[in-house]
């Protein structure tokens, strides 16, 4: 078995309930997943290695040749589900709050339309 998908990772199945994977990196050569789940009935966020298409591995950590999640620390929690959350949703947060600000200024967008049709007239004019 190559890569390991993370949604199938529930072991030990006494331990482990309600794993949501927030970010996959998919089948790809070092790709890596982290999650939320109950460990022992506790939240918990879950990280671990998942393996690569181009090998036996199936990822880390593992227990007895079954793959299982690295608890993170209760104090890194946050910052890994946050980066995690920004990776699923297309990369940095800031870049995108930054879009939507832009967006949300209404002279600044009308100014940008007036700009980007006078661009095509022009276009248009010179064939």
């Amino acid at each position: 078995m190559a890569y390991v998908s993370p949604d199938t990772v529930l072991s030990p199945k006494t331990v482990i309930s309600n794993l949501e994977v927030i970010f996959d990196c998919g089948p790809q050569r070092d790709s890596w997943s982290v999650a939320i789940f109950n460990w022992n009935g506790n939240p918990a966020v879950g990280i671990r290695w998942n393996g690569s298409p181009s090998d036996q591995s199936i990822g880390t950590p593992q227990a007895r040749g079954v793959p299982t999640w690295f608890v993170v620390p209760h104090e890194l929690e946050d910052v890994v589900l946050a980066r995690a959350r920004e990776l699923a949703n297309g990369g940095s947060a800031e870049l995108q709050s930054g879009y939507a600000a832009m967006a949300a200024d209404a002279d600044r967008e009308a100014e940008a339309f007036e700009w980007s049709e006078s661009l095509l007239k022009d276009a248009a004019r010179d064939q």
